[in-house]
């Protein structure tokens, strides 16, 4: 019977069909690979699993990659404070790349990580294709992503928050309060954890045996602006809401601006929730009910985990989501007419 042949640059080069030299470059990061060898040169390393050699220069470096689709929020800092908190414990470094766009890290950028080295990358609110996954794994390169813009492929680490049930607590306080028009302002249709919220809160309608209206449901973006201006949309309707619940602090925070330039106050004409608890949530005026996720905690698992699997562990379960807490303060109250 013949023996299974050792995974070897030698080998992936023979089955490519290209040089020695051209597969370190590729497992490098070198740039100076034609597009379509490189990608053949990737899918056999993904392929075969090929690992590394560990020596001399192969052990950890002290650097954990942290990388945001957007960081322009309080919440991208929040999550910021616990990788490094994290990585300070393991001795090592956060670095930060924003990537501008919601499309996830491109073959450009996790060539730029290989060729400086890594200890793993933590993918913050992106979506990331099995195509860069196999990336990522072919150089060797530990990864895990946070709040992931859709469902993670099979096999990737993800640590997140049980955003269903805070949408479901957050629009029960409200119906408890005696609210029967409760609006909705949630983050993009397509992003994982906007959609867990939104369907939280329709599950508390239905048990309530509350239809819900789709005019009361807006998609935004989780930034204050969505909130200000999807919360004008929404009371300018003809039966408006008299709560509303928002998927972030910052689209309550733009809610709270779009009542008080139409004169309603909070939450005396107008109750609002927001999700995450940022700390400008206490000292907002009034201070905000709102759910929170334990967004420095998410981070700072994340970046053990990814610690963990560039150590050749594997963290036990590969896939977490974190509690999330509704934050009673004074931004709800009983509608008028209750």
């Amino acid at each position: 019977m013949q023996s299974k042949r050792r995974v070897t640059i030698a080998l992936i080069a023979e089955e490519a069909g290209v040089s020695i030299p051209t597969v370190s470059k590729v497992i490098n990061g070198r740039p100076e690979v034609a597009p379509d060898t490189r990608q053949r040169v990737e899918r056999l390393l993904h392929k075969h699993g090929y690992q590394r050699r560990t020596g001399q220069g192969d052990g950890p470096v002290g650097l954990i990659d942290l990388v945001f689709a957007e960081i322009e929020s309080p919440w991208a800092m929040e999550l910021v404070r616990g990788a490094e908190e994290a990585a300070h414990e393991a001795d090592a470094n956060v670095v930060i790349s924003v990537l501008h766009t919601k499309a996830g890290p491109g073959r450009d950028w996790v060539d730029r990580i290989a060729a400086r080295r890594t200890d793993g990358v933590i993918i913050i609110g992106s979506r990331l294709s099995a195509r860069q996954s196999g990336q990522l794994t072919a150089r060797s390169i530990p990864f895990v992503t946070v709040d992931p813009e859709g469902e993670p492929a099979p096999g990737v680490p993800s640590v997140g928050a049980t955003n269903w049930n805070g949408g479901l607590s957050a629009t029960r306080h409200l119906l408890e309060l005696g609210h029967r028009r409760v609006g909705m302002i949630g983050g993009p249709a397509d992003m994982l954890c906007s959609r867990a919220r939104i369907d939280g809160y329709k599950a508390a309608l239905d048990t309530a045996g509350i239809p819900v209206d789709p005019e009361l449901i807006r998609y935004g973006d989780f930034l204050v602006h969505s909130g200000h201006d999807y919360g004008h949309a929404l009371l300018d309707l003809d039966d408006p809401p008299t709560a509303i619940f928002a998927g972030s602090d910052l689209q309550a925070f733009g809610v709270f601006e779009a009542a008080r330039q139409r004169g309603l106050r909070v939450p005396d004409d107008l109750s609002v929730v927001g999700f995450d608890d940022l700390p400008l949530a206490q000292s907002a005026w009034p201070p905000l009910t709102t759910v929170r996720q334990p967004l420095q905690e998410m981070a700072a698992l994340a970046t053990r985990m990814v610690l963990t699997i560039g150590r050749g562990g594997t963290p036990e379960p590969s896939r977490v989501e974190l509690a999330t807490d509704l934050m009673i303060r004074e931004s709800t109250a009983p509608p008028k007419s209750s």
